[in-house]
């Protein structure tokens, strides 16, 4: 990854239905560089599923975390997810990219949920199929219009220019291709976000299966509020232990437990159903990015569950950090969350 000139770098900006992560990078005389990391939660139900219900308050938080870390660069590429966009891999006869320009509606109609006429359609060609040379590997991308506007039109009303759209399981896997040499693992990319996990998973550099599942650490929120009735916001202090006349440890434990293991229940799923079509390969290591990367409970009964090496994902190996502005203790508890930001902000702004 060859970082271009200052006005070519965009702010990576990752609006979480939780939180709001900013990173940006620059090329210094000490290589590629972190200069910027900030993150600010935003209210309970402003964004729940991908869907902005509250956009002028998530548009302040905007405003609040580049004010606070003093980020005065205005370009911007955002990420979405979940079920509103669909990647899938399909096999088409092999033309040329402009032939498929004109072709790929009607490629994609049998594959995408939606009226076609409601998304955005994208495509990346990744080459000649294994099993028959007279078709090729394609990387469809279905966003739906009504979502890519609604985070264009938020990011606009925070007073910012958005120029790239990327999609949350690329710009991780960007991340990753970039801190990361595991060219002859597989390897499972895995985010636990506030109410949503997506699983990438990569055989050399290529993704060969993607899933969402509506599971993540909102779901420990859920459970405290249901046992000792106090509101999201409270939930969230307890979580940390902050109150244990409240909410022993012992309780706080088992609901911890109980979380996580629904977690690798599910992600087991999802590892059986790669199996099943890919039955020759193992997964060898596992990389947990988002919120959840930090319960180490979690880490180590998926460690067990999946028969595989787990790790928190740190998106800050191949960049300089200024030991002033990022301390060690530091970078590690929020290196997890900053891996989609990262993955955005080392985009450009031509950048396709």
């Amino acid at each position: 990854m060859v970082f271009g000139k200052k006005k070519d770098n965009l702010v990576g900006l990752d609006i979480g239905s939780r939180s709001i992560k900013a990173a940006q990078i620059l090329e210094s005389k000490h290589g590629n560089t972190l200069k910027n990391f900030g993150i600010v939660d935003i209210a309970h139900g402003a964004i729940e599923e991908g869907t902005i219900n509250d956009p002028e308050s998530v548009a302040q938080s905007i405003q609040q975390l580049f004010k606070s870390y003093n980020i005065r660069q205005s370009n911007v590429a955002v990420s979405i997810g979940g079920y509103s966009v669909i990647v899938k891999k399909i096999n088409v006869q092999t033309m040329g990219e402009e032939q498929l320009q004109e072709t790929i509606h009607f490629e994609a109609e049998q594959y995408i949920p939606f009226d076609i006429s409601d998304v955005n359609l994208d495509f990346q060609i990744l080459g000649e199929n294994e099993s028959n040379p007279s078709q090729m590997n394609v990387f469809l991308v279905a966003a739906k219009k009504e979502m890519v506007n609604d985070y264009i039109n938020l990011v606009n009303l925070a007073g910012l220019n958005p120029c790239i759209v990327d999609v949350e399981a690329f710009a991780l896997q960007n991340t990753f291709e970039h801190n990361y040499d595991f060219q002859d693992d597989n390897v499972a990319l895995i985010d636990i976000g506030a109410s949503k996990t997506s699983l990438n998973i990569l055989k050399g550099n290529s993704s060969v299966f993607m899933r969402d599942v509506s599971l993540g650490c909102g779901q420990i929120n859920q459970k405290i509020m249901s046992l000792v009735e106090c509101t999201f916001e409270e939930a969230e202090q307890l979580k940390y232990g902050d109150n244990p006349a409240k909410l022993t440890p012992e309780d706080l434990r088992g609901i911890v437990s109980s979380v996580v293991a629904d977690w690798c229940t599910e992600i087991r799923r999802a590892l059986d159903f790669f199996y099943s079509t890919y039955p020759e390969d193992q997964i060898n290591r596992i990389v947990l990015s988002g919120g959840g990367a930090n319960i180490g409970e979690f880490r180590q009964l998926l460690a067990t569950e999946a028969s595989a090496e787990v790790e928190s994902f740190n998106p800050f190996q191949k960049f300089h950090l200024d030991v002033k502005n990022f301390d060690d203790a530091y970078t590690e508890q929020i290196g997890p969350q900053a891996a989609i930001s990262m993955g955005l902000a080392m985009r450009k702004v031509d950048d396709k």
